[in-house]
């Protein structure tokens, strides 16, 4: 089993990165394969709309999101994490995810008719983590909902969405147990919903 972690911090060793790490470690104790990607490591340019995917589910733009199509697709489960920037994801995070655009499939008659197509290969589970510097629920803003019904438009289901508030400094998230061990738990129920599918599917089968 791959959980694939992406950070979509400009800053490593920060808070973002502790806690997608920190995640991934929950799962790798679960037995699973894990990597951690630095999504700033990676040029990706804008979604332009040029509808080019439409027939093909690729994207033309030749950077390098198509290192991180091969690592999407490699996964059985996806981690991804981005700090709260004016109440929203990392410029980063939201180029990833809007040239995912090209794993949606629309009818041709009919735009309202749509569907992602793991919802067509097989199911996909994620884990969502958002990173605010402030206590206040309404300053992480639209962070955790932009990563969330992305995901799950594109045919995951998310396992958990995990919000971390006061943090800021590099080590703030490692001096706080409680949100660390919240953490590691949800990368391991993302394996745990990963098996549970899997041996439903052996059940099935062997019925048949």
């Amino acid at each position: 089993m791959k959980i694939i972690g992406f950070i979509g911090s400009y800053r490593k060793c920060g808070n973002t990165d502790t806690a997608v790490r920190t995640v991934l470690e929950g799962a790798m104790n679960q037995g699973a394969d894990v990597e951690a990607v630095y999504l700033n490591d990676y040029e990706i340019a804008d979604c332009v709309g040029c509808e080019a995917c439409k027939t093909t589910f690729e994207c033309v733009i030749r950077d390098d999101m198509q290192k991180i199509y091969a690592k999407i697709l490699e996964a059985d489960g996806v981690v991804i994490g981005s700090p709260t920037y004016f109440y929203n994801v990392t410029g980063i995070i939201k180029n990833m995810i809007d040239r995912l655009y090209c794993y949606e499939v629309f009818d041709d008659e009919d735009r309202s008719v749509w569907m992602g197509i793991h919802e067509v290969a097989g199911p996909k589970y994620a884990t969502v983590v958002a990173v605010c510097e402030q206590k206040d629920p309404e300053d992480l803003g639209y962070t955790a909902v932009t990563m969330t019904k992305s995901l799950q438009a594109l045919g995951y289901r998310v396992v958990d969405e995990l919000k971390i508030y006061n943090v800021y400094k590099k080590t703030d998230l490692l001096l706080d147990a409680d949100q660390l061990i919240k953490l590691e738990e949800a990368g391991k129920k993302l394996v745990k919903t990963i098996r549970l599918k899997d041996k439903i599917l052996n059940m099935m089968n062997a019925k048949m």
